[in-house]
């Protein structure tokens, strides 16, 4: 490609090294006031849910690790009959 089908984008060259960086950081500061800090209850609230959340997913891989258990003991063990 040439340099004047790099530069023909949208007719602005391009800016440099530093001049990228700076805008970065402003879009990042920019970005970071729009940041809304939640209330002590809705805190609560989102504890709540994550907590429940987590505690569901844990029964729910220990009764697989319990049924997966039990039925590679009964496939994998000797039964004497009697």
């Amino acid at each position: 490609m040439t340099e004047s089908a790099l530069n023909s984008g949208n007719g602005k060259q391009k800016s440099g090294f530093f001049a990228r960086i700076m805008l970065f950081i402003r879009q990042v500061i920019a970005e970071l006031k729009k940041v809304v800090t939640p209330t002590r209850s809705e805190l609560l609230n989102y504890f709540l849910v994550v907590v429940g959340f987590v505690v569901v997913v844990m029964l729910i891989v220990t009764a697989l690790d319990f049924v997966f258990g039990q039925g590679s003991i009964l496939l994998f063990t000797k039964q004497v009959e009697q």
